[in-house]
C-alpha cells in the first residue's frame, strides 16, 4: 500500500505533535515556573516586613525559616518567626535552634530540651543546629566542640525519639579550607573576604574539613533515626558521589540545595548526565531552598531585593526544570522530581503547614 504525499506529511506532522506533546507533559518549561507549588525550605526571613512574604506567595512559594545560632540573636529571631507565622500559618514555617554556648552549664540538656518542647508548642517545625559546633565553640580546656560530643547526646536522642526534624549545617564547603585562588565558587570568595573569621584556611587551629564531616557522620551513625537534613548539600557540594555515599548509607539523611547551586552546575559543566542522574536517582531525598535573607536596613531598597529574590529563584527553576543555557545547560529533571524536590520532600519530612 502507497502512501500518497499529503498521507505522509500527515502522518509526519502528526507524530511530532505527539512527541511534543509528550515532552510538555514530561517537562516543565519557564513559563510553569509561577504555576508550580514550590518551598523554599531554607529562607532567612528576619524582619516583620511582610512585603517578602507576600512576593512569595504571589510567585507561588511557602518559607520554611531556620533559625540559628549565630550573630542576629536566638529570641529576635523567634520573635520574627512567630509573628510571621502568625500571620501566614499556611504558607510559612520556622526551625527553632538553642544557645550552644551554654553547654558547660549545669542541666543544659535538660534546659535545652525544654527550650524545644517550649519552642514546638509555639509553632516551631523542627529544631536547626549550626556551624558554630565544631567551628567556634570550646570546653574548659580550649579543645573544640564537635556535634557528636556526648554532652549533646540526651538532646539528640531527644529528638530523635520524638521525631523532631533536625537541619543541621556543620562544616563548611571545601572552598572555606583553600585560599581565595583555588575555590570554585566566586560567592565563597566574597564571603570568606567579608567573614575571615570562617575562612578555616586562615585558622589551621580550627578542626580540618574531615573531621568537621566525620563527626557528623558519627553522629548520625550514633542516631539513625534522627530525622536529619544536611543543609547545604551536608557539606559536600563539591562532589555528588560523595554526597550519593551518606545517602546510600544513612536512609534518614536528606540534604537541601541551599546556597550551593552553584557547586552543582559547576560539576554539571564537567559532566552534565553525572549531575542529573544524582538528581533523579535521589529525588526523594533533595529539598530546595537558597539560604537567602531578607531583613531591616536603614534606607533598604525593598523593590529591589523583591526584584533579586525573583530573579534568583527563576534562574535557579530555569537550571533545574529545563535545558535552557544561562552559563550552564539546564538538567531539565522530570515533572515527578521538579514536584518533590521543590514541594512534596518538605511537606514529608517537616510536615509543614498542615497539608
Amino acid at each position: 500500500m502507497k502512501i500518497n504525499v499529503v498521507t505522509q506529511a500527515a502522518l509526519m506532522m502528526f507524530i511530532a505533535c505527539m512527541i511534543s506533546c509528550g515532552s510538555q507533559d514530561k517537562y516543565y518549561s519557564v513559563s510553569d515556573f509561577g504555576k508550580v507549588k514550590k518551598i523554599d525550605a531554607h529562607f532567612h526571613y528576619l524582619t516583620i516586613d511582610e512585603r517578602y512574604m507576600r512576593f512569595a506567595i504571589s510567585q507561588n512559594f511557602k518559607l520554611l525559616t531556620p533559625i540559628w545560632d549565630g550573630e542576629v540573636p536566638i529570641k529576635d529571631q523567634l520573635m520574627v518567626s512567630t509573628e510571621i507565622r502568625r500571620l501566614f500559618p499556611d504558607d510559612y514555617a520556622f526551625f527553632t535552634t538553642f544557645p550552644a554556648d551554654s553547654f558547660y552549664t549545669a542541666g543544659f540538656a535538660d534546659k535545652t530540651i525544654a527550650r524545644i518542647e517550649e519552642s514546638v508548642r509555639s509553632g516551631a517545625t523542627g529544631v536547626k543546629i549550626w556551624k558554630n559546633i565544631g567551628m567556634v565553640l570550646k570546653d574548659q580546656n580550649g579543645k573544640f566542640v564537635m556535634i557528636d560530643d556526648p554532652v549533646f547526646e540526651p538532646v539528640f536522642r531527644f529528638l530523635e525519639t520524638n521525631h523532631i526534624p533536625v537541619i543541621g549545617h556543620l562544616g563548611e564547603p571545601k572552598d572555606c579550607w583553600l585560599p581565595f585562588e583555588k575555590m570554585t565558587d566566586p560567592s565563597d570568595v566574597s564571603y570568606y573576604k567579608n567573614n575571615p573569621q570562617y575562612h578555616m584556611f586562615m585558622h589551621p587551629e580550627v578542626p580540618s574539613y574531615e573531621q568537621q564531616i566525620r563527626a557528623r557522620d558519627n553522629l548520625l551513625r550514633k542516631h539513625p533515626g534522627l530525622d536529619f537534613t544536611g543543609a547545604h548539600l551536608a557539606s559536600l557540594e563539591w562532589n555528588v558521589d560523595e554526597i550519593a555515599r551518606r545517602l546510600d548509607r544513612f536512609p534518614n539523611l536528606r540534604v537541601d540545595l541551599a546556597a550551593r547551586m552553584y557547586h552543582l552546575q559547576y560539576q554539571s559543566k564537567l559532566d552534565r548526565k553525572r549531575v542529573r542522574d544524582f538528581m533523579i536517582k535521589y529525588q526523594d531525598r533533595i529539598i530546595y531552598g537558597t539560604d537567602d535573607e531578607v531583613h531591616d536596613i536603614d534606607n533598604a531598597d525593598s523593590s529591589k531585593i523583591i526584584d533579586n529574590l525573583g530573579k534568583g529563584w527563576l534562574s535557579q527553576w530555569i537550571y533545574l526544570a529545563t535545558d535552557s543555557v544561562m552559563g550552564v545547560k539546564g538538567l531539565k529533571l522530570p515533572k515527578e522530581v521538579i514536584d518533590k524536590i521543590y514541594f512534596k520532600n518538605a511537606i514529608r519530612f517537616f510536615r509543614l503547614y498542615g497539608k
